[in-house]
């Protein structure tokens, strides 16, 4: 069993443990898309600590900012499984697509025929069952998880590591992007469900704390975009 581990700790920071492999990406347009761009290389170490208020001067680390401004990191995201907490689920003729809502707008669902949700309702063409797929796939929260009518799940095989993503486009830092099924411990001992993909907030703003949702953008823009869905 891997000893890979990110604690939670109380008003403070994300404790990774396990000699997690840890890297820096760039968020970037392309056509209607959104990939990947490689950022900075990151130190690495068997246990670091990440900031969770989003005051530190030291980006991504801690640097004990959270205890001088009083940061209130209280948790209140569901710890319920994903199925549990659907809001959506998109019936296409061959694929459906299953939404928790736990969105972190780094709208790698936006595909160049369209968004995974309408994708997936013309998912009997396979092009567009295929970009839906995908769209679902590089969720980093991994709010959306396509499924195939026989019930097969898609997920891409992650290796256990956390990407620091910066959103180039909008100009802001972006959420911790947990992968390949890393537990996530909250700071009274209990895991939350355990998934191949998971954004962590980074800003100190979220009101799904520690998920991301998508806070960092400023709560104006938060609203508007959210507002106008």
């Amino acid at each position: 069993m891997s000893d890979k581990k990110i604690k939670i700790t109380k008003n403070g920071p994300y404790i990774v443990t396990g000699n997690v492999p840890l890297s820096e990406k760039i968020i970037v347009p392309v056509g209607k898309h959104y990939e990947y761009e490689e950022g900075k290389t990151l130190p690495q170490a068997e246990t670091y600590a990440l900031c969770r208020c989003g005051k530190t001067k030291t980006p991504p680390f801690c640097d004990g900012t959270h205890a001088k401004i009083n940061f209130d990191g209280t948790e209140v995201a569901s710890k319920d499984k994903f199925e549990d907490r659907l809001v959506r689920t998109v019936n296409g003729p061959a694929l459906d697509l299953l939404d928790d809502g736990r969105c972190s707008l780094s709208r790698f669902c936006h595909r160049e025929p369209g968004h995974a949700w309408n994708l997936t309702k013309q998912s009997d063409d396979p092009e567009k069952k295929k970009e839906a797929i995908r769209g679902a796939s590089e969720c980093p929260a991994g709010r959306i998880v396509a499924v195939e009518k026989n019930g097969e799940v898609y997920e891409d095989k992650l290796e256990q590591s956390i990407d620091i993503l910066y959103d180039k486009e909008k100009g802001v830092i972006g959420p911790i992007y947990v992968k390949g099924g890393i537990p996530i411990e909250a700071a009274d001992g209990e895991v939350y469900e355990i998934r191949n993909r998971a954004a962590l907030c980074r800003c100190g703003q979220s009101d799904n704390k520690p998920f991301c949702d998508a806070m960092h953008l400023g709560r104006d823009e938060h609203e508007r975009i959210f507002n106008k869905k």
